[in-house]
């Protein structure tokens, strides 16, 4: 009873929020949001450990070209232009949608709300409960047409960004889901959590299979560009990589020595970025699997990090702010201060030219780089 007045409470939400964006739309702003609310449920089956279905081959993004000497450059001295304030806890999770408009940010602990800013104008949309706890991860299907939110509860809640329609959830989680990675060709979900990773068909809303149990707890996960290699970190500071056609481990990297809480792979598919309750960031060559650099300067955990369009600026989160690095040479560019607490989610827009940082202060700051001729 109580989750059928839940989901009907989310229904009228949701809606008022559909009605909302579609009058942003007529003035000309092109928004999408969330709305309607299913009652489908995932079939809670246990899942053997079978090969998966074959996933086509993605040709690998090119990474944007850079300037000389250096693209990231110009991230030496962002711009501070707009600071948004609603979340009730820290702000957990950051998405940019894919025409760079639409920001969505997720709460922490009894915060599980999804908020939807409209960046033009710095003013949020509207918002909605889109967890029980937090929102631990957002992610966005490469091809603009799915969002899926999860969290500590377990649960993963799937929507058609397009439509605005709350499409399906899935259950078979037991415990924390800490990260989410989506294949290039958008059809295919992975989730990882302290229970194992899991792989999902966005297509027809079903599990595919379980690709690693308890014994891989997972706090970390990034596909590589061209699709079949998923990287995956875990508890005690190993990155594993993964195999996606058949379901086999290829290599493991004794990358830390402690936690792994984030993994990014650049556009190009060349280098893969691994941070660490450690304090410390590892670039790896991800042709020869040499370590490249170690990016060492935060005072605390390192709770995330996000790479630039550009392929050669980092940014990372920690208690001591935003650092921003250059990929190529390993040198910081840049420490960022305005948060009044740690910071706990970092993301670049689409285009490159933002940067949004959410701390536990409850604010989202927004960051561009100076207009041409600001950088060095």
């Amino acid at each position: 009873m109580s989750d059928r007045i839940t989901r009907t409470t989310s229904m009228k939400i949701l809606l008022r929020l559909y009605f909302r964006i579609r009058q942003f739309a007529l003035l000309g702003i092109t928004a999408t949001a969330l709305v309607g609310l299913s009652s489908q449920l995932a079939l809670s089956q246990p899942l053997p450990v079978p090969a998966p279905p074959p996933i086509p081959n993605i040709p690998a993004q090119p990474a944007v070209t850079p300037t000389s000497p250096s693209s990231a450059t110009v991230w030496r001295n962002p711009q501070l232009v707009r600071t948004l304030i609603g979340h009730n806890t820290a702000v957990e999770s950051l998405a940019f949608s894919p025409d760079g408009q639409i920001l969505l940010s997720g709460g922490s602990y009894n915060d599980g709300q999804v908020k939807i800013w409209l960046l033009k104008t710095g003013k949020e949309v509207e918002n909605t409960r889109a967890q029980k706890t937090s929102v631990s991860v957002l992610a966005l299907t490469p091809d603009g047409k799915t969002l899926v939110s999860s969290g500590q509860d377990s649960i993963i809640n799937i929507w058609n960004w397009q439509t605005g329609d709350y499409t399906h959830l899935f259950r078979e989680h037991t415990t924390n889901i800490l990260a989410l990675a989506i294949t290039p060709d958008s059809q295919t979900l992975v989730s990882g959590g302290l229970d194992g990773i899991r792989l999902w068909d966005l297509l027809k809303k079903r599990p595919l299979y379980t690709l690693a149990r308890f014994d891989n707890q997972t706090y970390a996960l990034d596909i590589h560009p061209d699709g079949d290699i998923l990287a995956s970190g875990h508890k005690y500071g190993s990155v594993k990589l993964w195999n996606l056609k058949t379901g086999q481990v290829l290599s493991r990297i004794p990358a830390h020595q402690s936690s792994v809480s984030d993994l990014e792979f650049t556009a190009d598919g060349q280098t893969l970025v691994s941070a660490s309750y450690e304090r410390t960031i590892k670039v790896w060559n991800f042709t020869t699997g040499r370590q490249v650099h170690t990016l060492s300067g935060h005072t605390g955990r390192i709770w995330d990090i996000a790479i630039n369009p550009d392929g050669e600026t980092l940014a990372s989160a920690s208690r001591d702010g935003v650092r921003l690095w250059n990929l190529r040479t390993g040198k910081l560019l840049a420490l960022l201060t305005a948060h009044q607490d740690w910071v706990r989610s970092v993301e670049f827009s689409p285009d490159g030219t933002l940067l949004a940082t959410g701390g536990y202060d409850r604010a989202i700051n927004i960051w561009q780089i100076p207009a041409v001729g600001g950088g060095d």
